[in-house]
């Protein structure tokens, strides 16, 4: 062997390695995510040894212990394995026991440059040496404590400013919050105007509490204002529902000019709207809620759920006043008497020491990671990388919606048809893409590269799906 060909192996075991950012996190983390990252894109196949942490050390100037942590948590994370005297290697895919690629759950991805186990036992370390452990197991009023409430104004501040902690509810999630307005805003047998396309737990919500949701005509700017004063005039409809940033499920963001429109045409016919507006800080440039236009007639849910963790089980909701906040505490009660103390404490927590923040800007970088994978990867894709944890994609003419979701699942890969979100007129040709719910980003990779395999070839004529 060539001293030529000697010094290229051994370049060839540093091409993964990357320029550490200032702002990406623990050196130790960023180790890991460069052999995610190279693994994602064929850079590091399984099989390939990794450099000794020595000499991986002295390339990339840090200390032995940081290339020991950052090996130990790409291990963590199945990418690598050790083989005793023999090194350590990129690891093979791990096979699990339930084969199924999940890209239907629409979670938030594992947050960049963060070691969520490390921060999750220190916020409850926190929580545990401040809080009385009794007082976090017994009941609370609803609504959430002054300190949660100021909590959710804290969180609330990009979108609105200052404000005032009495006007927030805090609730188990956006789903019961979701259910309580309805209880609150309007009566049994009455409609609920939304767009066709929808978040199915409206859907879920209104059929099971007796209220009707009938389509209003959208472009792609979303729901037309003067369509929806047609409705609401139409069918005697108080309340309308709107999604309107990263919308559930098409990933579309309504324009400025157009939420002012929908807030003038709702103030004219005197109906309240349900912003629900899970993904507004995923958003890079999002323009200012619908709430901020009519604060008077506009009931605001953020959820945690979309944009930091799913377990916390909180969503804070913006009232316009304090005969509604009964209403709603009145309604929350009657299924679900609280949210979850703990987890309202570590919430609380966390958004006050700036834990949350953390949290979401690496929620936000894997994002645009999964984001600019599904840009390369996704034959017929988006033509640019967009924003937040979903994406909506048209399908070739030859497959249907439905077809290509029970094809992909029997084949080991699960998407959500167009069908799943429709309640006016026929469904576009369509699916959603989540890009959260697969952990590693190489295995997410690979349920990308699959999916656009099973997009460039033709259904089976006859095909039978078990």
């Amino acid at each position: 062997m060539s001293q030529a060909t000697s010094i290229q192996e051994q370049e060839d075991q540093f091409a993964w390695a990357a320029q550490f950012s200032p702002h990406g996190g623990p050196r130790y983390l960023q180790i890991a995510d460069f052999i995610e990252q190279a693994l994602s894109d064929g850079r590091l196949a399984p099989g390939d040894r990794l450099p000794p942490q020595r000499l991986l050390a002295a390339r990339l100037r840090v200390d032995l212990t940081t290339i020991t942590r950052g090996y130990d948590e790409a291990k963590r994370r199945h990418l690598l394995e050790g083989r005793g005297a023999r090194g350590t290697y990129a690891a093979a895919p791990k096979v699990e026991l339930a084969p199924m690629l999940d890209l239907s759950m629409n979670i938030p991805p594992p947050p960049a440059g963060v070691d969520f186990n490390d921060m999750l036992k220190q916020g409850l370390a926190q929580v545990l040496m401040r809080s009385d452990s009794d007082m976090l197991m017994t009941y609370h009023l609803g609504g959430g404590s002054q300190a949660e409430r100021a909590a959710g104004a804290a969180w609330l501040a990009p979108q609105f400013g200052t404000l005032d902690p009495e006007h927030i509810v805090v609730c188990p999630g956006a789903q019961s919050a979701l259910a309580a307005l309805i209880l609150a805003l309007s009566q049994p047998g009455e409609v609920i105007l939304a767009e066709p396309t929808i978040y199915p737990g409206l859907r879920t919500a209104a059929e099971q509490l007796g209220r009707r949701v009938v389509a209003v005509p959208a472009d792609e700017h979303g729901m037309l204002p003067d369509a929806m004063e047609y409705a609401c005039n139409k069918h005697g409809a108080r309340l309308v529902y709107l999604n309107p940033t990263l919308q559930n499920p098409t990933a579309l963001s309504m324009p400025a000019e157009r939420r002012r429109a929908l807030a003038a045409a709702v103030q004219r016919c005197g109906a309240s709207i349900i912003e629900d507006d899970p993904y507004w800080l995923l958003a890079a440039d999002a323009p200012p809620p619908l709430a901020r236009h009519a604060p008077a007639k506009v009931c605001y849910i953020a959820t945690l759920s979309k944009c930091l963790a799913p377990g916390l089980r909180t969503a804070f909701v913006l009232l316009p006043d304090a005969l509604l906040r009964e209403r709603v505490l009145n309604a929350l009660r009657s299924f679900s008497l609280m949210a979850t103390p703990l987890a309202t404490a570590l919430m609380a927590q966390w958004i006050h020491d700036g834990t949350a923040q953390q949290l979401l800007d690496g929620v936000r970088q894997e994002a645009r990671a999964r984001q600019q994978l599904a840009h390369q990867l996704l034959a017929g894709g988006p033509q640019t990388p967009g924003e937040g944890i979903h994406l909506w994609l048209p399908l070739p003419s030859y497959w249907t919606a439905r077809e290509l979701a029970n094809t992909a699942r029997a084949e080991g890969l699960s998407v959500t048809p167009s069908g799943a979100f429709q309640i006016g007129g026929i469904a576009p040709n369509a699916i959603r893409v989540s890009l959260g719910s697969i952990r590693e980003r190489a295995r997410f990779a690979a349920a990308l590269r699959k999916l656009s395999q099973l997009l460039s070839r033709r259904p089976a004529g006859g095909q039978v799906v078990v």
